[in-house]
């Protein structure tokens, strides 16, 4: 490769790369992070040196010649040039600038003072996030990339939204909001941006509660109607309330000891008893013996193989002969009704 010598011309301040520079200041070039040889010029485009060329060790140079053919022209001839001697020449044409980036390895919103001559920058520092940062847009765009992680969906808000979407399968013009995550993922700007205020981190919003959030969505009288024909819980024969599962699929489940349903004659019925319950009735262990939405069959025809399957098994539970007539229990504690 060609060299050229650094030495200024007679009675010249300037040395021979600034000059070059000032002659061809789309050729300064800026060695590219982590990478040898390769370099990214003023103007846009890239440069790369021949292998194991000695100028390759300097993080700036100024190319006198270059082959501009492929993707990386090839660099003939070049001088290296320090940064203080670009400050120096070019001192009006860096721009100053703020610039807002994602920090993936601090999962956070960070800012920079950039300094840059055209394409390439000269300095990039640190600095705090402002009041004015549009931090909240950047944070938005990264939970919508990382929509499960970024966000603490607990139980109750997942429910909150099975419950809502089955509301809008039973009220289709009913005005009820799409809270799948689906759709909230694409709206994140309307329903998660008012609570992102002094958030930079996904640790952040990792700790949002996101049941008022989402509750928020619906007006009052939505939620008066919500909480009472699609309640989170039941309360069961025995007086126990038991939880609503609205999230394993379109009919909401109730888990329930089958002693707590005696004398219960019909499939528990939510929704203004458009919806009958999918029952999982559980044994004294809570494990599943039968899964119906009718109660009243099982009785009629499924209980008898349980009572002679199960009473040996746990004879400190109640099995009466007619369960629509027992009282119900809650644990080993035996109705008051006398068995057959």
């Amino acid at each position: 490769m060609q060299r050229l010598t650094r030495n200024a011309p007679p009675g010249s301040a300037r040395s021979a790369a600034e000059l070059l520079a000032l002659a061809y200041p789309e050729r300064i070039a800026q060695r590219r992070e982590g990478t040898d040889g390769r370099y990214r010029l003023a103007g846009g485009s890239g440069a790369l040196l021949p292998q194991d060329d000695a100028l390759a060790i300097h993080p700036y140079l100024v190319i006198a010649d270059l082959d501009a053919a492929g993707a990386d022209g090839r660099i003939q001839s070049a001088l290296p040039i320090a940064e203080s001697e670009i400050r120096d020449c070019f001192a009006e044409r860096i721009e100053v600038s703020r610039r807002l980036s994602w920090d993936a390895q601090r999962e956070a919103v960070a800012a920079r003072a950039v300094e840059r001559l055209e394409a390439i920058t000269l300095r990039a520092q640190p600095v705090t996030l402002g009041p004015t940062d549009d931090v909240a847009g950047i944070l938005l765009e990264q939970i919508a990339a990382r929509f499960d992680q970024a966000l603490a969906w607990s139980d109750a808000a997942l429910q909150l939204s099975a419950r809502v979407a089955l509301m809008r399968r039973l009220e289709p013009d009913g005005g009820w909001p799409d809270l799948s995550p689906e759709a909230l993922r694409v709206d994140l700007d309307a329903w998660l941006a008012p609570y992102l205020s002094g958030m930079s981190r996904l640790a952040q919003t990792q700790k949002l509660d996101l049941v008022p959030i989402l509750a928020a969505r619906l007006d009052w009288g939505q939620r008066q109607r919500l909480d009472s024909e699609v309640p989170t819980r039941i309360e069961t024969p025995a007086g126990r309330e038991r939880l609503i599962d609205y999230c394993a699929g379109e009919t909401p489940i109730l888990a329930v000891q089958l002693q707590e349903l005696f004398g219960l004659a019909e499939t528990p019925r939510i929704g203004r008893g458009r919806v009958p319950l999918l029952l999982h009735l559980l044994s004294p262990a809570r494990r599943p013996i039968q899964v119906t939405q009718d109660l009243a069959g099982f009785w009629a025809r499924g209980y008898v193989e349980v009572r002679k399957e199960l009473r040996g098994r746990y004879p400190k539970h109640a099995w009466p002969e007619d369960p629509t007539r027992a009282t119900p229990v809650a644990g080993v504690r035996r109705p008051r009704r006398a068995e057959g």
